[in-house]
């Protein structure tokens, strides 16, 4: 049985790929979150095979929780499946550890191909994927500056941007204020940017929250 967990914030999105997943004989629904952490708590809890995740989830963003499953749950493959087809996405999401990547626009054949590829432990990426990805290899990849973040500091990036206080993010992630002080000058430096003004709208353009 190919045990698959299904995480987006939108619950039209799941109950879609649920129904892809329940009309394969074999396969079936391990179960569903609505953001990154609910996702990787019932990941490891649930020990799924594939693992169909939005970039864009509240509390941890998809190339966060693709890094934390990739080090915690190795024997899991992630799949993106997302609306972001922008380059930087791409590349932060395969280099986060991600074994396919799908867009929303992609069809439910297409979703049923990609999880099909996951479960055998084969890749699987759409045809504007695997354009990008050809264009990367024959010529030199910018690295996304995702790359260069922590895991930590992609988890207190995202906790800023989403109005979090220091204190707020401390409790939140269960670590001292001076870490996360220390997390927050690293993913700003590394961000580029000077003000948690500046620090949101690099967010937003990197995908780690929604506008």
């Amino acid at each position: 049985m190919l045990r698959v967990l299904i995480a987006d914030d939108h619950e039209i999105v799941r109950k879609g790929v649920r129904e892809v997943i329940e009309a394969h004989p074999g396969w079936e629904v391990c179960g569903e979150a609505s953001d990154g952490q609910e996702a990787l708590d019932m990941a490891l809890r649930e020990k799924p095979n594939v693992i169909v995740l939005d970039v864009s989830l509240p509390t941890l963003n998809g190339v966060a929780l693709t890094r934390r499953l990739k080090r915690e749950l190795p024997t899991a493959n992630v799949l993106l499946f997302t609306m972001h087809d922008d380059d930087e996405t791409v590349s932060g999401g395969l280099a986060a550890g991600a074994r396919g990547y799908i867009l929303k626009t992609d069809s439910g054949r297409q979703l049923e191909a990609a999880i099909s590829a996951l479960g055998a432990n084969r890749p699987y990426f759409s045809a504007f994927v695997s354009e990008l990805l050809l264009d990367a290899a024959l010529n030199e990849r910018k690295r996304s500056r995702l790359e260069s973040f922590t895991v930590r500091e992609l988890e207190v990036a995202q906790l800023i941007s989403e109005g979090k206080s220091n204190k707020q993010i401390a409790r939140l992630l269960g670590i001292s204020i001076k870490t996360v002080e220390s997390h927050r000058a690293g993913a700003m430096r590394k961000a580029g940017v000077r003000s948690a003004a500046e620090f949101v709208r690099f967010a937003i353009k990197h995908n780690l929250i929604q506008p």
